[in-house]
């Protein structure tokens, strides 16, 4: 965004002072096309997140109006999503204890941790902060989520209830009410037949599925009073108005759980969100800003808190819908909130004849979705040791649930970004003949060395968790030189930072050095880290030694010292590694 000023925090305002006339045809029909999708969505993931049905579209509702105003993205559809549902199930089951208003006060209260963790975030500029999850641990925790969704409506379809709690604990409860059978065949009929024809419609974008599917289900069982004839749980008929705003209020021993479950929302919503985001900032041509788009998903899920809501995220299923439709900005968004607003007011029984099952179907539907197994399979192929993390990760949401689930998902992504700096690669280089330049000796074992003199780079920054390594790396590269060492050189080219144990580090290895008579050089280094290696001191432990421009600089002034030319004599040739010395 280029705006300055408050005004930047209001994308939709600055989007309404640019609108096109022309774009107001696309964006009501976008809306009203939307809304047919918005409706059933948002009362099943509702349900599967342990809400009333009608919380789903008061959190569709209040969602899409505050994004429109300060949401970025000029498409982005928010609301109740599936990948969150597993997450606030967790967290309003326990709380809850069967209380409808007591469920909706939990739900309501993660929205505000959510929505004011996005917001900091948003304002502090950490909109970067979900790219620190990887792809395969990002995959690994989905396809957890989306297994956990599943078990949550499995028994939905099945015309059942279960009330064990975790996903392995379900599974197996849900094996024991099929094997005693518990199972409603009508329900199973029903929620099965919609299931099929939304995977199957899936095929045509432009076909309304969901709508299809949700239609034919309700005609079916108003036709045929299904609900009384066969015992088949319906949606009934929903609240008139709209809600009211109201204040979650929920006692201070719930408050743990709920600021964890709201903290995990806030990075599952904003990372999905994050992604969607750019995909159609790229398609569209339209940058967002990550941080504005943090902003505009918290205030979204803030408003939705005060309304009787739930956490929402942005939707990768009914997005495409409203581009598909013709979406041209957030008003498509508003005409969506307006429409299920008009329903409620002067429809709310238009759905009282909603099977639950059909419902389950959408969230089951929804779930498959979220698995990921082709790219999976590549990384398997291409990297074996991701592929294994993501099974861990998909292994700890699976076995423990959703909540300890994204926390192991986090510990792990610190733990490998950890890793990577904590063990990097380094390497000693030789020429390589027909090579311009110096290379891995060990992936060019003829390489020549030059005697007396060991070029070593480091492949990472240089900070407190690898600084012992580097020192033993450097030591072993000198004791595995076939000839006495004189002078060391480092490639710091790939060195980017530099902290202060690793300066005081580097003092020690030199005074190590200088008492065998070796010196120690950099060269290829940057800028900003030599500032720091003047600034941390170390170059007052180093004396006037130079800082070379180039690693053949260093090579250069080498072969210039006395000592060097006399180490090589009359031999015909350097030694190469791996040769006797």
């Amino acid at each position: 965004m280029n705006s300055s000023g408050s005004s930047r925090w209001v994308p939709g305002l600055q989007t309404l002072k640019r609108y096109e006339l022309a774009w107001l045809r696309h964006d009501i029909v976008a809306g009203l096309v939307m809304t047919t999708m918005l409706v059933p969505v948002g009362i099943a993931y509702a349900q599967a997140s342990g809400l009333p049905g009608i919380t789903g579209l008061y959190a569709t509702i209040v969602p899409l109006l505050a994004y429109g105003v300060f949401g970025p993205s000029r498409i982005l559809v928010l609301g109740p999503d599936s990948a969150l549902a597993a997450v606030i199930l967790a967290v309003v089951l326990p709380l809850a204890a069967g209380d409808p208003q007591r469920a909706i006060g939990v739900g309501g209260a993660m929205a505000i941790v959510s929505g004011v963790v996005c917001v900091a975030a948003g304002l502090a500029r950490l909109g970067f902060v979900t790219e620190l999850l990887s792809k395969p641990i990002r995959y690994g925790y989905m396809n957890g989520i989306a297994l956990t969704v599943m078990l949550s409506q499995i028994p939905k379809l099945l015309g059942f209830s279960v009330s064990a709690e975790g996903p392995l604990r379900q599974a197996w409860a849900i094996t024991e009410k099929v094997w005693a059978g518990s199972t409603n065949v009508t329900a199973l009929a029903i929620g099965g037949a919609a299931l099929v024809l939304i995977l199957v419609l899936k095929r045509w974008p432009r076909v309304p599925g969901l709508l299809v599917a949700v239609s034919v289900a309700t005609i079916v069982v108003a036709v045929f009073d299904l609900a009384a004839r066969t015992g088949i749980s319906v949606l009934g008929p929903l609240p008139r108005g709209l809600p009211l705003p109201r204040l979650p209020l929920v006692s201070a021993d719930s408050l743990g759980p709920i600021v964890t479950g709201g903290i995990a929302v806030a990075l599952v919503s904003f990372a999905d969100t994050s992604v969607l985001s750019r995909t159609y900032a790229a398609r569209l041509r339209t940058p967002v800003n990550p941080n504005q788009e943090m902003v505009g998903l918290g205030a979204a899920n803030l408003a939705t808190a005060v309304f009787q809501g739930f956490p929402i995220s942005s939707s990768s299923s009914r997005t495409p819908v409203a581009e598909a439709a013709g979406a041209r900005t957030q008003l498509t968004g508003v005409v969506g909130a307006l429409a299920i607003a008009l329903l409620l007011l002067f429809a709310p029984t238009l759905l009282q004849d909603l099977p639950n099952t059909a419902l389950a179907a959408i969230v089951i539907a929804s779930a498959i979705g979220l698995f990921e197994v082709a790219d999976l399979r590549r990384i398997y192929r291409i990297q074996r040791w991701e592929f294994w993390l993501s099974m861990t990760c998909f292994a700890g949401v699976a076995i423990f649930g959703a909540i300890p689930g994204i926390v192991m998902a986090i510990v792990i992504a610190v733990i490998e970004f950890l890793w990577d700096g904590w063990r990097p690669h380094s390497a000693v280089l030789g020429q390589v003949d027909h090579l311009k330049g110096y290379h891995d000796i060990g992936r060019h074992p003829g390489a020549r060395l030059i005697p007396g003199l060991v070029l070593f780079r480091w492949d990472a920054p240089l900070f407190f968790a690898n600084a012992e390594f580097f020192h033993d790396r450097v030591l072993a590269a000198i004791a595995n030189s076939p000839t006495p060492v004189r002078w060391l050189v480092v490639a710091a080219e790939p060195v980017t930072s530099i902290d202060v144990t690793s300066a005081d580090a580097l003092c020690e290895l030199d005074a190590t050095l200088r008492a065998a008579g070796i010196q120690i050089y950099f060269a290829e280094m940057k800028d900003p880290v030599q500032e720091k290696l003047h600034r941390l001191g170390v170059m007052a432990c180093f004396g006037e030694r130079p800082l070379f421009a180039t690693v053949e600089e260093a090579v250069s002034a080498f072969v210039a010292t006395p000592h060097a030319t006399g180490q090589r004599g009359a031999s015909a040739a350097p030694p190469r590694y791996g040769a006797a010395s």
